[in-house]
């Protein structure tokens, strides 16, 4: 797709002005190819990105490390949707691309999986990665987050870091926050 308008700049490179594998997106929706197993879909991807030899080696780790070993030779049509998001997880980790777009990326998961993806985040943060994650698990995402964006109906309404953010509520949650400035009632002042 082509921008409506804008750049996107990271460590000096406009992303989508050259070709290659420089975003990857794992949408709300998990959609895997039905007809592909979930090491097929590995191996796919590490053609596309064309991964150096070895590429197997880190996919089996991905698995083993997402619980999945026991799935690698299962269709993607068999999967549930906690298995096809952690088969995009791994395949997008595999694919090597220097900004990852996630959109809610929790939702599906079972808490160990939820753990898991918080440690490979973390690790993919500190190998120099940028993370953008989207959700609506505010707590969550305060917990995964460097900083923070809130968008209300399409405009940015806040955004720095968790602490920048809760200074503003004078300390108090990053829920409070996130409803001071979309200027959505808290819950305890809708009862009657």
């Amino acid at each position: 797709m082509r921008a409506d308008a804008g750049t996107i700049a990271f460590e000096g490179t406009v992303l989508g002005a050259q070709r290659g594998r420089s975003i990857a997106l794992i949408p709300e929706t998990p959609e895997v190819y039905p007809l592909l197993t979930v090491a097929e879909h590995l191996a796919f991807v590490a053609a596309l990105t064309k991964q150096p030899a070895g590429w197997e080696a880190r996919a089996d780790a991905l698995l083993a490390r997402l619980a999945m070993t026991p799935e690698r030779d299962t269709l993607g049509s068999a999967l549930s949707k906690g298995m096809r998001q952690k088969t995009l997880l791994a395949a997008t980790v595999l694919g090597g691309a220097p900004v990852l777009l996630l959109d809610e990326p929790m939702i599906g998961l079972d808490p160990l999986g939820q753990r898991e993806l918080r440690a490979i985040l973390a690790d993919l943060r500190a190998a120099g990665h940028a993370i953008l994650v989207s959700t609506h698990m505010i707590e969550n995402a305060a917990a995964m987050c460097d900083r923070m964006l809130v968008i209300d109906r399409g405009r940015l309404v806040a955004s720095g870091t968790i602490d920048e953010l809760r200074a503003r509520r004078g300390d108090g949650s990053i829920e409070d926050v996130f409803l001071d400035v979309t200027q959505r009632p808290a819950a305890d002042t809708l009862r009657p």
